[in-house]
């Protein structure tokens, strides 16, 4: 008697007096990676043979293996929600582990009844799970009270379980610097826990150099009260916020350093010295900051921009933001970014100057003006990342729900944005200002190390590009 129990509204058990000698039923499922994080997450089996890539490929298995009591765990579910079925009681099992289960196996599970005890309606079954090649990799028996009564009830459906693994994601961005020699970077004013944190995490990673401009006294005292060693960074001695400011853009443009860092002084202190006329770091191109940011519900990265310099930018402006942008999305990988220039609609209205300045946006890019990307505007925010958005409101178009770079009409827009997607998807985020002569690591005064570290990474990528074109 075979018990398949799929694709039915409801659960029904067997009790003792309806199960026979011979019985049997059968679940398949598949291991994915996000199984073995979940089994992780909810065991707290953190064995590196098995959650750590790196280690798992040095292993004896050369690659990430299931913890057992995945594979195993699936016999239960037989039990419990095929045959028998609710109500049934695990009370002993054996099981021997024949071999690994690896992601992507597809394993069957099947129990068969193997024995019935009339005086305390125990069953034995003999249990059994193979791999898409029916290959063993488990064998043994379970021995279970059967169910007292009988159940029917609805399938319960399960809620969804997304994984925000941002640590992960961070890694992956490390990643793509590794290999690469550490930049020099300037710090200004790395005078608070967070500020001074972050540099020497990312030279730790080695992705800079990381030279301290700031009141050395006030540098040793911090990184002596939380035990940084910061013995083999060079310090540059100023007095103040403002003289670190314009010391480390001259340490810059002196050619000391290939990228430059905002400490724990205002922005508009740094900023002030990087426009300067006089000995700023100008160039032809507007300065414009984007954010890459890796939100656990897009499937890529997406940039957003400008968030942080451009308060309300003219048309001429955006042109040079969004070229930035997409410049900057090269250096990452993306060879012809798809650009959405956002605003609170998807057609042009003449009262909203947001939606005008897409228009001419896009028709700048047909005549090429703007280079390097597929621009479409304007689009409203569900339309640029939502392609089920787009096409309900029946939006044809390349751009519409692939977005790589969403320009924002302002700054207050943009800010709110990218902080919502931080601090309510659990993005992991980096932040650059780009246009200058290096690019310039701009982060808030509560933007924690690991985010400061992950733009870091960012500007260690545009400084090596630079190198190759300079």
């Amino acid at each position: 008697m075979e018990q398949a129990g799929r694709g039915e509204q409801f659960l029904e058990n067997r009790i003792y007096a309806e199960i026979s000698v011979g019985d049997s039923a059968s679940l398949v499922r598949t291991l994915r990676p996000e199984d073995i994080q979940l089994f992780a997450v909810m065991t707290g089996d953190i064995n590196p043979a098995i959650v750590d890539q790196e280690f798992a490929h040095s292993g004896i298995f050369r690659e990430v293996i299931a913890h057992g009591m995945w594979s195993a765990s699936l016999i239960s579910t037989v039990l419990g929600t095929q045959y028998p079925g609710p109500g049934t009681i695990l009370v002993d099992q054996s099981l021997h582990f024949v071999r690994p289960v690896t992601i992507g196996d597809t394993i069957t599970i099947t129990v068969t009844v193997k024995q019935k005890f009339d005086h305390n309606h125990h069953v034995l079954f003999d249990c059994s799970c193979t791999n898409q090649e029916g290959v063993p990799v488990i064998q043994g028996t379970v021995e279970a009270l059967a169910p007292q009564e009988k159940i029917k009830r609805q399938k319960i459906t399960l809620p969804d379980v997304l994984i925000s693994d941002k640590h992960g994601r961070y890694q992956q961005l490390l990643a793509r610097v590794h290999g690469l020699p550490a930049i020099d970077m300037a710090i200004a004013h790395p005078c608070d826990y967070e500020s001074l944190k972050g540099p020497l995490v990312a030279a730790e990673a080695g992705l800079i150099e990381p030279i301290l401009v700031g009141p050395e006294s006030k540098i040793r005292s911090l990184a002596e009260e939380h035990g940084f060693d910061i013995s083999q960074h060079r310090i540059v001695n100023v007095k103040h916020s403002h003289e670190a400011a314009a010391m480390a853009v001259t340490l810059v443009r002196n050619g000391d350093a290939e990228a430059l860092m905002k400490g724990s002084l205002h922005t508009d202190e740094l900023m002030g010295e990087v426009v300067s006329r006089a000995g700023g770091l100008r160039t032809g191109r507007r300065l414009s900051h984007v954010f890459v940011m890796d939100v656990p519900t897009y499937p890529k990265p997406l940039l957003i921009t400008d968030a942080a310099i451009n308060i309300a930018p003219t048309l001429e402006e955006k042109v040079d933001i969004i070229q930035n942008a997409i410049e900057l999305a090269h250096i990452l990988g993306c060879p012809e970014p798809k650009v959405a220039i956002l605003s609170a609609v998807e057609t042009v209205n003449p009262k909203i100057q947001s939606t005008l300045d897409a228009a001419a946006l896009c028709k700048m890019a047909d005549r090429g003006q703007i280079r390097g990307g597929v621009l479409d505007g304007p689009l409203a925010f569900d339309n640029a990342i939502s392609i089920v958005a787009a096409k309900t409101k029946g939006i044809k178009s390349a751009v519409a729900g692939h977005a790589d770079i969403l320009v924002v009409p302002d700054l207050e827009s943009g800010n709110m944005v990218a902080k919502q997607l931080e601090y309510l998807a659990n993005a992991l985020t980096a932040g650059v200002v780009l246009g200058a002569k290096v690019p310039i690591v701009l982060t808030s005064r509560a933007d924690t190390a690991e985010t400061r570290t992950a733009s870091c990474a960012v500007a260690a990528l545009i400084a090596h590009a630079k190198r190759k074109t300079a």
